[in-house]
């Protein structure tokens, strides 16, 4: 391995050091904001940084990364922005936590700063108009949240006599974003003709199995799993308690059904990463936030792992194999 993918894979706060050796003089400096783990996020790393390349920034020749992670811990987000601030890094970074981007708001109104979240940015007050952003902030947005009801949608065509479903949501995430997506999902379920979807809470480990085993005993028949950075980082463990429960899951991520869980339905994270990436190449070589449109991700991917349809019993109707984006065997 070269030394400078060393560098690259190692990321965190504690690589600092061994970038900072290798600065040359007027370097710049990218915060990077994120709400997760970085051992969990390796491929989201390795996006962001094909998207500096793509824009000529490689870590530790021409460019520098400050790297700040809050461990799922959300209540550390506004201290690591603010942390970001003191060292006058030249921009800033975030993670798809709407948390993320809302810490570093707060934190600074000159700094710019590219944001990825799965909401509307304008609704959020990041930006005056996707077009024209007006500020310090710009970045992408995806379909994500909006996709809650479509996903409910999905896993009813594949479970057709299901009339108990479970919802998955991060209580800490920014609550007026997830009121608005339940309710949808909400909607959607009365459409569809089912019960009432139980709305389940988890920010740690230790909740997503309390969440499996209280769906289990409310005799659910399949679980939606909402956006959100912590499951994102958790989708082996949710792949897990998934087969374990014999519980039919649908995901927002690809990571979901590589890990072993059933099916995802949204869009391609690394690609999201990438594009923040490029977005902060662009603002490096002088390109301001104001001017830089917001870009909206609107590709939405439904990936199915046949293993796992066959461990659990379903049968997958062929309509829904021919819109498959991708079939894992």
């Amino acid at each position: 391995m070269k030394r400078r993918e060393f560098i690259t894979l190692l990321g965190g706060a504690a690589t600092w050091p061994l970038v900072a050796s290798a600065q040359q003089p007027g370097m710049p400096v990218i915060g990077f904001l994120n709400a997760a783990s970085r051992d969990q996020f390796d491929h989201i790393v390795r996006a962001f940084h094909l998207g500096l390349n793509e824009m000529g920034y490689v870590e530790g020749r021409n460019v520098a990364i400050e790297y700040r992670w809050a461990d799922n811990q959300y209540d550390r987000l506004p201290g690591l922005a603010e942390d970001l601030v003191h060292r006058r890094v030249t921009v800033i970074t975030t993670g798809s936590a709407t948390l993320a981007a809302l810490a570093a708001k707060a934190a600074t109104t000159t700094i710019p700063i590219v944001f990825l979240t799965v909401s509307d940015p304008v609704e959020l007050g990041f930006v005056t108009s996707l077009n024209r952003p007006g500020g310090n902030l710009t970045g992408v947005t995806t379909l994500n949240v909006e996709m809650g009801p479509k996903r409910l949608e999905v896993l009813h065509e594949l479970l057709p006599a299901a009339t108990i479903v479970g919802a998955l949501v991060n209580p800490i995430n920014y609550s007026v974003v997830i009121e608005a997506e339940m309710r949808r999902v909400q909607a959607a379920a009365r459409t569809l003709g089912l019960k009432p979807v139980h709305i389940l809470q988890a920010s740690t480990e230790r909740d997503l199995d309390d969440a499996f085993s209280t769906l289990a005993q409310r005799r659910a028949s399949g679980l939606v799993i909402s956006p959100d950075t912590f499951f994102s980082g958790q989708s082996a463990q949710l792949a897990a308690l998934a087969a374990r429960h014999a519980l039919p899951t649908i995901s927002p991520y690809r990571e979901f059904v590589t890990a072993g869980g059933l099916m995802s339905y949204g869009g391609s994270i690394t690609d999201q990463y990438r594009l923040v990436g490029n977005y902060t190449g662009r603002i490096l070589k002088g390109e301001k936030p104001a001017d830089l449109p917001v870009q909206q991700v609107t590709k939405i991917e439904l990936i199915i792992n046949l293993t796992t349809t066959k461990a659990l019993g379903v049968t997958v109707r062929t309509s829904i194999l021919l819109r498959a984006d991708e079939v894992i065997e």
